[in-house]
């Protein structure tokens, strides 16, 4: 593999723990006060309306989102199929009580703007609340079962003490991505939840790398801490980190800026993830494994010092 770090690099990042530990907590406080309390949810969580059109004559997307925010509607807009069908679905925000009015003068404002284009209404869905209550609660619900069965993977594949790194490094990325959603105003959909299940996968995936290393260091140098193996492991995989996390993140940020906007939000999260999951998985999953370890009573650091001065 080519190797843009030298394999014998020594960089020591455990010595910059505290410091990023305290930022990632900030970010993770900030962002979980954003989730709360400034979430923009789109219309398959609040409740609203779907309308699937079809058009006669070629239309442009842009030309579609322009005319329906100039008529004051809260619409998001989608096509569907090949771009020859020119079919569109609108997700139409609304509130209970008028729900049906403000259907009705979407249908009313397509039917008057678009007539020269041959508009068809083909199809109108009413989400309610409750139903849009209950899909926002198996989305988060479907994110912690894969962190549940991560935590169990990564325990059964290496040991139970690299568990909670990797667990509160998910949370860490998910987190903070919320947080970018919620204070930017980005909608969260389901097109979210699935991008932040991708974001779960990539992020374990980078951290198991580095575990896979640590276990071959401590099979062959039991002699040294536990903080020094992890030095070491991250280190001999950085080039591939670099590597792996720049392709990717050129790739989703391609497609970000140039792949529309009915993917936009989808890639703006897998960028984001690229990003944070390869922060955490140096800066979060290692530490917390390090503070675990203390916790049921090794003393790592003292262990390796203390062999060390005998060698």
């Amino acid at each position: 593999m080519m190797e843009i770090i030298k394999s014998n690099t020594k960089i020591k990042f455990s010595n910059h723990y505290m410091v990023t530990s305290l930022i990632s907590l900030v970010l993770v406080g900030v962002s979980l006060f954003g989730l709360f309390t400034k979430m923009n949810y789109g219309v398959d969580f609040r409740g609203g309306a779907e309308i699937q059109i079809k058009f006669a004559k070629d239309i442009k997307l842009d030309r579609l989102r322009k005319t329906l925010k100039e008529e004051g509607f809260r619409v998001q807009v989608q096509q569907i199929g090949e771009a020859a069908d020119l079919e569109f679905l609108l997700k139409v925000a609304a509130n209970e009580g008028n729900l049906n009015e403000v259907t009705d003068k979407v249908s009313s404002a397509l039917n008057k703007d678009f007539v020269a284009e041959g508009i068809e209404i083909r199809k109108v869905d009413i989400v309610g609340p409750k139903a849009g209550a209950q899909l926002r609660l198996s989305g988060f619900q479907a994110m912690l079962w894969a962190l549940i069965a991560i935590m169990v993977y990564i325990g059964l594949r290496f040991d139970f003490k690299y568990s909670p790194g990797a667990i509160v490094a998910l949370f860490h990325d998910v987190s903070i991505i919320l947080g970018i959603f919620a204070f930017t105003g980005t909608e969260f959909t389901l097109q979210t939840v699935a991008a932040l299940l991708a974001v779960i996968g990539y992020s374990v995936n980078d951290t198991v790398i580095v575990y896979d290393r640590v276990r071959e260091h401590e099979q062959k140098f039991s002699h040294l801490g536990l903080r020094d193996q992890i030095d070491n492991a991250i280190n001999e995989t950085l080039s591939r980190t670099i590597l792996t996390s720049g392709t990717t993140l050129f790739i989703s940020g391609t497609m970000f800026i140039f792949g529309g906007l009915a993917i936009r939000d989808f890639f703006f999260a897998i960028s984001l993830g690229v990003l944070i999951g390869t922060y955490s998985s140096i800066y979060v999953a290692a530490p917390v494994t390090l503070l675990f370890q203390r916790f049921i009573g090794e003393k790592d650091e003292a262990k390796s010092v203390g062999q060390n001065a005998k060698a």
